[in-house]
């Protein structure tokens, strides 16, 4: 299966139109249409309708694949360019919003990095294809599980943080004086849905057992990184958030109670290609891991 045409059919089946997509790879609208029937014919399957342009039910299940495969291939490419590159000097690190503790930012170098932050799925594959030298990912487990990471590409992940998470309300909240909180019975609270900057309600749901569309209710959608702003979106009334306890305390007017069950622990690792990080970054590295 010839990359060069998978490319041009995600395109295509993403823009809806040959001749958008003609328009955003830089190709004529014949040569768009080539790549298509050229994989179709390989595949021996219809892949697009063409009034409209739609995937046909063998193009979806070929769009499920298209992505990681395109991935994979980005990522062997930077994997092997290390091998004849020569030795770089600064530091590009991508960072998952949650993954940038205090501690983490007093040991990044005093010049050279460049910090990008991204969603915490988008880490792997920044690392993966060679767009970051490093990276900070996180997520909810149970205590000392290791993160469940996208298969993309032979990367190494090493623990770098685990911690408590605490329930952040209001200061004036009927539970804010509690000594613990258990999630089963914030069910039927308002919550800020914050899928960057802390964690989304689905995850909420999923952790607590319950089915999608059920409980955990949206006040706020915040779509933005600052998990001050989150903090002080919750000491506003506008809605409750789970954070780890490092954060939770971040807006004057909010109270962090720690969460009691389930037992979960917020989780933070490295990620890099291959056994060792760059030689670039090994100081960085070992100051982290200090």
């Amino acid at each position: 299966m010839d990359p060069h045409l998978l490319r041009t059919y995600i395109t295509v089946a993403r823009l809806a139109s040959f001749s958008e997509a003609a328009r955003a790879l830089g190709y004529t609208q014949s040569a768009v249409s080539q790549h298509i029937a050229a994989l179709e014919n390989d595949l021996g399957l219809p892949l697009l309708g063409r009034r409209p342009v739609i995937p046909t039910p063998a193009g979806e299940r070929l769009l499920e694949h298209a992505g990681s495969l395109l991935l994979r291939l980005d990522a062997a490419r930077a994997d092997l360019a290390r091998f004849s590159a020569a030795p770089r000097q600064t530091l590009t690190l991508a960072a998952a919003p949650l993954a940038l503790r205090p501690g983490t930012l007093a040991v990044l170098p005093a010049s050279g990095v460049t910090l990008r932050t991204l969603p915490r799925d988008e880490v792997p594959a920044a690392v993966a294809t060679g767009a970051a030298d490093l990276g900070l990912v996180d997520g909810l487990v149970a205590p000392s599980d290791p993160l469940r990471l996208p298969d993309v590409a032979p990367l190494t992940a090493a623990r770098v943080a685990e911690e408590p998470l605490a329930v952040v309300l209001p200061a004036g909240h009927p539970l804010a004086r509690r000594a613990g909180l258990r999630l089963a019975d914030l069910v039927d609270a308002r919550w800020l849905d914050a899928p960057h900057a802390g964690f989304p309600i689905d995850l909420l749901r999923t952790v607590q057992g319950g089915a999608a569309g059920h409980g955990f209710r949206t006040a706020l959608l915040y779509e933005g990184t600052d998990t001050c702003i989150l903090a002080a979106l919750t000491a506003a009334g506008h809605g409750l958030t789970l954070l780890p306890v490092s954060f939770a305390s971040a807006s004057a007017g909010a109270v962090a109670v720690p969460l009691s069950a389930p037992r979960l622990a917020h989780r933070i690792e490295l990620l890099h290609i291959g056994a060792e990080p760059p030689a670039h970054a090994a100081e960085f590295v070992g100051r982290l891991r200090a």
